[in-house]
């Protein structure tokens, strides 16, 4: 991941590459002689504008710049005044007035958009407004997540021509992420700078290990290589580590986790990883979906919506980083996930639409469609979870095309059976800048549920289907137990192009939010 570092030194003397300013949208820009400029600089930028004589932001307005969020713009910079060759202006929206300052989420996604930007640079100065410990967090959290690339695949090209030119010169790989950034304005010596891009380190890396997992192709992360991952973070980070395979499984009773595995030649896993404190007072437990490929089993996906369900492990991707962000940042509050690991592929030995399967919980479910095999694997996960008594379980999973239907691709639903737990992991995501919503879990819909061999059917009516799927989950969780459900199935893979600190692919989506959680939890709120 890029280094990062806090500078006293100015924005213009500072040796980079670039030099990054925030400009904003000027709300009253007047006519005629008493105009104004449309654009104007954010705080920090003075050194640099300096430079340019005064004329940095009406330089940008000539050049088209407007200040809207997450808009970059580049330019060369002056002949003197600034050591970096080029100025990278991005836009933070709406500029803040004297007695206000900018959203933490603003200022993360424009930190993203210019590292993006900057891919393949070897060190920028980031003089955005960092007037607190919490600007000075979400810029660098920004930053560092925007300076992101998955190259575990890329071909390693022989081509003398691409290892540099005839001087010696090595070329410039534009593909890689931002390798240095430095945070002006921020201040080294203090504790609570200090502190805040420390946390940002540890989180961004670990919304960086999600990413790779969830990026990472089916032939080369099945449910035994991503529980040999668990395995190997545990104990790099003091983790404690268990993991059922699937003659564990077997003996266990878990028959949802290998009715979904059953097809595949790769069997399935339950890992269980878990991060206590000495002084911890409280307990989370959080469960996630792995499926690591999904083709919907003998209930075959269509064509067109295969080629990115390697992504269907994403909400065990996010359990997984945020116990081992929890224990990095030595959080005080114990925290176990439950990564419930399978592949679900059609064969001989696949389960079949009319099977009914006995869950660990000792209740059968009729299976009339294989393709809603998360819930299965997480209602064996969840009633595990649930025999160690936490005080409250979250599950995460990329569960129903419904949600994304209902909410979007850029903002996950989240259920619960209690409202005031809801209320809090709502507070929680907005607080690490993911886009949420509060859902309802209608008690009617779960007659559609009802199944004439079986205790219940693993799917119900067709409309409202993300919150059947949570009333489903809700069957295999104590009704004296705080839980939540989310579903990522939007925001989880992001299909289109990149935008402020989100990439193409997997975006490690409610890590951020995890992280926030249990540090609530550690706080006693």
């Amino acid at each position: 991941m890029s280094a990062l570092t806090l500078s006293s030194s100015s924005a213009a003397t500072l040796r980079a590459d670039a030099v990054v300013v925030g400009i904003a949208k000027n709300g009253s820009s007047g006519k005629g002689r008493a105009a104004k400029a449309a654009v104007v600089l954010a705080p920090g930028a003075e050194a640099v504008d300096k430079a340019y004589g005064g004329k940095l932001a009406a330089t940008l307005e000539t050049l088209g710049a407007s200040g809207g969020e997450g808009e970059v713009t580049k330019l060369p910079a002056p002949a003197t005044g600034v050591k970096a060759p080029v100025v990278v202006a991005v836009g933070l929206g709406e500029a803040a007035g004297k007695q206000e300052s900018y959203d933490a989420e603003v200022l993360r996604r424009a930190a993203g958009a210019a590292a993006r930007a900057l891919a393949g640079s070897k060190k920028a100065a980031f003089a955005l407004p960092v007037e607190d410990a919490e600007a000075v967090s979400a810029v660098a959290e920004g930053a560092l997540l925007g300076a992101y690339s998955f190259t575990a695949y890329r071909g390693k090209e022989k081509n003398a021509q691409n290892k540099g030119d005839k001087s010696g010169k090595e070329a410039k790989d534009s593909s890689a992420p931002l390798a240095e950034i430095a945070l002006v304005g921020a201040k080294p010596r203090d504790k609570a700078h200090k502190a805040a891009v420390e946390r940002a380190q540890v989180v961004a890396e670990e919304v960086h290990r999600a990413r790779d997992l969830i990026n990472t192709p089916a032939n080369g992360l099945d449910p035994k290589t991503f529980a040999a991952e668990a395995r190997a973070a545990a104990k790099s980070f003091g983790l404690t580590f268990e993991v059922l395979d699937e003659k564990a499984l077997a003996k266990g009773g878990y028959g949802g986790i290998l009715g979904v595995g059953n097809g595949s030649a790769q069997p399935p896993r339950l890992v269980r990883i878990g991060w206590s404190h000495p002084k911890a007072k409280q307990s989370l437990a959080l469960v996630g979906k792995g499926i690591t490929y999904d083709s919907g089993g003998i209930s075959l996906k269509p064509a067109g919506h295969n080629e990115t369900m390697k992504c269907d492990m994403s909400g065990a991707a996010a359990v997984f980083a945020a116990v081992v962000a929890a224990a990095r940042l030595g959080l005080q509050a114990n925290v176990t996930g439950w990564l419930a690991l399978a592949e679900n592929m059609p064969s001989g030995s696949a389960t079949r639409p009319g099977d009914v399967l006995t869950m660990y919980s000792g209740k059968t479910v009729e299976v009339l469609n294989t393709d809603a095999e998360g819930r299965l694997v997480l209602a064996d996960a969840l009633t595990r979870a649930s025999e160690e008594e936490p005080d409250a379980i979250v599950d995460v999973a990329t569960l129903t095309g419904a949600m994304v239907l209902a909410l979007g691709n850029r903002t996950f639903g989240i259920m619960a059976n209690d409202d005031e737990f809801r209320t809090a992991l709502h507070e929680a995501s907005e607080e690490a800048g993911e886009d949420a919503w509060p859902m309802p879990l209608p008690g009617h819909l779960r007659k559609s549920f009802d199944s004439p061999v079986a205790d219940i059917a693993n799917i119900g009516e067709r409309m409202g289907g993300g919150l059947l799927a949570g009333l489903f989950l809700k069957e295999f969780v104590p009704e004296s137990t705080p839980w939540a459900h989310l579903d990522i199935a939007g925001p989880a893979f992001n299909e289109s192009g990149p935008f402020g600190y989100t990439p193409k692919g997997g975006t490690g989506s409610a890590v951020r939010t995890l992280v926030r959680l249990v540090e609530r939890t550690a706080e006693g709120d």
